[in-house]
């Protein structure tokens, strides 16, 4: 969901009054980012999301860094039970306005991915398009996204490629601070089967945030039991 992405250090995790579960900071930084700007992303579901579902059944699906829910409106529009995470809730407003306009039902989860108590195994689909998920030392989002996969399950991570390799003086950006498809494949055992670990050209929509980059890196495993 991201670009330029920057480095901060983690706080304690909050309940707030409105319900929201995880960082604080991590929640004004990308709340500030929304409200400077009308319409962050283009509003179009991302091209690697398209391509890699288009033949998966329909079930339930966790949309991880929703943004403006662009992804969600179009999963649930195509059959998908959809539950849509996201920090921001600036844009969470965006989101549930979308999906009303599209007259399709969602889902929506206002916390971090690691703070959210999500039913385990419970996702026939968990898909992270670019998603900022900080590091941390016990690898709780990378945990948290494959906890999520129901036996038989998919999880889609899409990120772009090269950031992971980025100097950390770019843009106040250290790749080190943020979770990469490569540290998710790491933690995969044998109840996984990868289906696709590639880098290829990015199919984006135009306009948005993020339109620059050119190419993407592409993981999706099948939880196997």
């Amino acid at each position: 969901m991201t670009d330029n992405i920057a480095g901060s250090s983690a706080p304690e995790t909050s309940l707030s009054a409105d319900g929201y579960v995880g960082d604080p900071e991590v929640r004004a930084e990308w709340d500030n980012r929304y409200a400077d700007r009308q319409q962050l992303w283009s509003g179009r579901p991302n091209g690697a999301l398209v391509a890699e579902v288009a033949e998966l059944p329909r079930g339930r699906v966790l949309d991880v860094g929703c943004g403006e829910g662009a992804d969600a409106v179009w999963l649930a529009r195509g059959g998908w039970e959809v539950t849509a995470l996201e920090v921001s809730g600036v844009a969470l407003e965006r989101a549930a306005g979308h999906a009303r306009d599209a007259g399709v039902t969602v889902h929506w989860v206002h916390a971090g991915l690691a703070e959210a108590a999500l039913p385990p195994a419970s996702f026939d689909l968990v898909s992270a398009q670019y998603p900022a998920l900080l590091r941390t030392p016990d690898a709780a989002a990378e945990r948290a996204l494959l906890a999520a996969v129901a036996p038989g399950g998919v999880l889609l991570l899409v990120h772009h490629a090269g950031m992971e390799t980025r100097h950390e003086h770019d843009a106040d950006f250290d790749p080190a601070d943020y979770v990469w498809p490569s540290m998710v494949a790491a933690l995969l055992d044998d109840d996984w089967r990868v289906e696709v670990d590639e880098q290829r050209p990015r199919v984006a929509p135009d306009g948005g945030a993020g339109a620059h980059h050119t190419d993407d890196v592409v993981l999706r495993a099948r939880r196997l039991r």
